[in-house]
């Protein structure tokens, strides 16, 4: 896998607005369902205060506080289940990989995307237009070890990155509060990976996103562990991580610069939503937006192949 050279670090001007995408892996908008459905068990902090109500199939769209929850499509006109690589695909590029594929396809990428995802990846777009964009999860020693293997295989965002010379960060630029890594306190890093990180409160992280999110036009973030949970393969406390990721988001919301800055969180498929089973779903994902050009996005988004060319036209 060949990376080019590709400028990141353009001088320019600080933004005027930024976009920040939050990448929630395997959510779904599911059932009212105390006892399977994470929104309604832990009773999510992010939609009892802001929205005032829990999003479920039975009312997909709520608003509140100048932010909206709304359902996207993630099966494109294609039978089966959703799945990441397909699906990460379609947001990414803006194309709808799995009609492209003829199946949902996943984890990783089907082969005959890469050369889409190279070229159509929404960085590209916005760093050819001369805009500053940032990858802002950090990631571990043994993720770059792998990287040196001989065919590494990796998820849509991390390999846009690299085949359009966007920088991916390191455990240096997570110490100095520069990148977030993908459970957001540094405590699996520390209990995974011997590392010695700083353990740090959601709210922290939040702002330091948000800090780096008022530093570029794009930023993306990763979060992976709803996947995780979804599919029963989490081994660690469900109700505190749900806690962290719930902490987080409702401190982006509520102390993001709703005048300059737009945030989408988005995901590739339904999972997490439904506890009852370990498989993928057919529910629409769950969508937010919130802040400069909120409504448009929650009215102008229908499906995930729709997610990219929308962010783009809030800045034409």
């Amino acid at each position: 896998m060949s990376q080019n050279n590709f400028p990141v670090t353009i001088k320019i001007d600080e933004p005027l607005q930024s976009i920040l995408m939050i990448f929630l892996d395997g959510v779904g908008i599911g059932k009212e369902d105390y006892q399977h459905n994470p929104f309604f068990k832990y009773k999510f902090k992010l939609f009892t205060k802001i929205f005032n109500e829990i999003p479920s199939t039975k009312k997909e769209f709520i608003s509140g506080d100048g932010a909206y929850v709304f359902p996207t499509d993630a099966r494109l006109g294609v039978a089966g289940f959703p799945q990441s690589g397909t699906g990460q695909a379609s947001i990414l590029c803006g194309i709808n990989a799995p009609q492209f594929v003829g199946k949902h396809f996943g984890p990783f990428p089907y082969s005959t995307l890469i050369p889409i995802i190279e070229t159509k990846n929404i960085f590209r777009y916005f760093l050819s237009n001369n805009k500053k964009v940032y990858f802002a999860n950090g990631y571990p020693k043994a993720f770059f070890n792998y990287l040196k293997s001989e065919k590494p295989r990796l998820s849509v965002t991390p390999l846009g990155c690299r085949l359009s010379g966007v920088k991916i960060n390191r455990t240096t630029e997570v110490r100095r509060g520069k990148a977030i890594t993908a459970e957001i306190i540094n405590s699996r890093w520390n209990q995974k990976l011997n590392y010695n990180l700083p353990e740090i409160k959601p709210g922290t992280a939040a702002r330091r996103l948000l800090n780096i999110s008022g530093q570029n036009h794009f930023t993306m973030y990763e979060y992976y562990l709803t996947d995780y949970i979804g599919h029963g393969r989490y081994d660690g406390d469900i109700e505190k991580t749900v806690s962290i990721i719930d902490e987080f988001l409702y401190t982006i919301i509520t102390e993001m610069d709703k005048a300059k800055l737009t945030l989408l969180v988005c995901s590739d498929h339904g999972n997490f939503e439904d506890l009852s089973v370990k498989t993928h779903t057919l529910n629409n994902c769950f969508t937010l937006s919130a802040g400069k050009n909120a409504k448009i996005l929650a009215q102008r988004i229908k499906n995930i192949s729709e997610i990219k060319q929308e962010l783009i036209g809030t800045f034409l």
